[in-house]
C-alpha cells in the first residue's frame, strides 16, 4: 500500500488510484508508487483489467514543480530514466487498461492517460503537454506515445505550443476515445475493463502486445510477431474451449478460464 497510490481490486478489476492532494502532483514518491501498483496489477491473477483513476475532481495536473526546480542536469540524468520507466510499468501491464480522465490532464497527468489502451474522459476535462512553457519537453513519453496516437502533425501543434486542449477537441483529435458527464467517468471506466473478466486472458494479453511491439517494428517484423502470437495460443485450454463453444453453440456462448 503507497501514500498516494494504491491498487484496490473488485471483481476482477483493479482501480489504480492517485490521491495525493490537490491536484495528484506527480513526484518522485508518486512515480514509484506507480511502479508498485503496476507490477502489483501485472502479477495478481485476480485482475483481469486495469482503470487509471485520479479521483472525481482531477486525473493528474503534472509533474511536482517544485520539486524539479531545485534538480541540477546531472539530477535529472540521474532520475529521468527513472521517471520513464515508472511510467513504462503502466504501459506495459499485461491486461486491458483504461484512464478515466477528470479535471485536468496535463504533463505527466497526461502522459499517464497516455499508457492506458483507451482513455475515456469527462467531457469538461482539460488535456495538454505544456512543458515547454516551462522551457522543457515532455519526458516520460509524451514526444513519443502521444505522436504514436494522434499522428506527428498534431503531437507537434499540442507539445511546440504547450496548449491545453478541452474535452471536445481531445475527442476529435483521437487523444480521449470517449466523453462522458463527469460523474460517470469512472463508472464508465469499470463497465469498460469489466467486459473482459471471464476473458480469455491469453488471447487478450497477446492481442495488446502484438498491437503494441507491432508499433516499434516495420510490418514485416509486426506480422512475424503476430504469427508467433497466434500460434502460441493453440497451446492454452481457452483455445480448445472457444472452439469447440463456437462450433456447438456459436460465437460469444464460451465459457473461459483464462488457462
Amino acid at each position: 500500500m503507497g501514500e498516494f497510490v494504491n491498487l484496490e481490486v473488485s471483481d476482477g478489476v483493479g482501480t489504480i488510484r492517485l490521491d495525493r492532494p490537490k491536484m495528484n502532483a506527480l513526484n518522485m514518491q508518486v512515480q514509484e508508487e506507480l511502479r508498485a501498483a503496476a507490477h502489483e496489477a501485472t502479477a495478481r491473477d485476480d485482475v483481469k483489467a486495469v482503470v487509471i483513476y485520479g479521483g472525481e475532481r482531477v486525473f493528474a495536473a503534472g509533474a511536482d514543480i517544485k520539486e524539479m526546480a531545485d534538480m541540477s542536469y546531472t539530477d535529472m540524468v540521474d532520475r529521468s530514466a527513472g521517471l520513464q520507466s515508472a511510467f513504462t510499468a503502466v504501459a506495459d501491464i499485461p491486461k486491458p487498461v483504461v484512464a478515466a480522465v477528470t479535471g485536468y490532464a496535463l504533463g505527466g497527468g497526461c502522459e499517464l492517460a497516455l499508457c492506458a489502451d483507451i482513455r475515456i474522459a469527462a467531457d469538461n476535462a482539460t488535456l495538454g503537454q505544456p512543458e515547454i512553457l516551462l522551457g522543457i519537453i515532455p519526458g516520460a513519453g509524451g514526444t513519443q506515445r502521444l505522436t504514436r496516437l494522434i499522428g506527428p502533425s498534431k503531437a507537434k501543434d499540442l507539445v511546440l505550443t504547450g496548449r491545453f486542449v478541452k474535452a471536445d477537441e481531445a475527442l476529435a483529435l483521437g487523444l480521449v476515445d470517449r466523453l462522458v458527464p463527469a460523474g460517470e467517468v469512472y463508472a464508465a471506466a469499470v463497465e469498460w475493463a469489466s467486459q473482459f473478466v471471464g476473458a480469455a486472458s491469453y488471447a487478450v494479453r497477446a492481442a495488446k502486445e502484438a498491437i503494441d511491439r507491432g508499433l516499434e517494428v516495420d510490418l514485416r517484423t509486426g506480422l512475424e510477431i503476430e504469427r508467433m502470437q497466434f500460434a502460441a495460443l493453440f497451446a492454452t485450454e481457452d483455445r480448445t474451449i472457444g472452439m469447440e463453444s463456437f462450433q456447438a453453440n456459436g460465437p460469444g456462448k464460451a465459457t473461459f478460464k483464462g488457462a
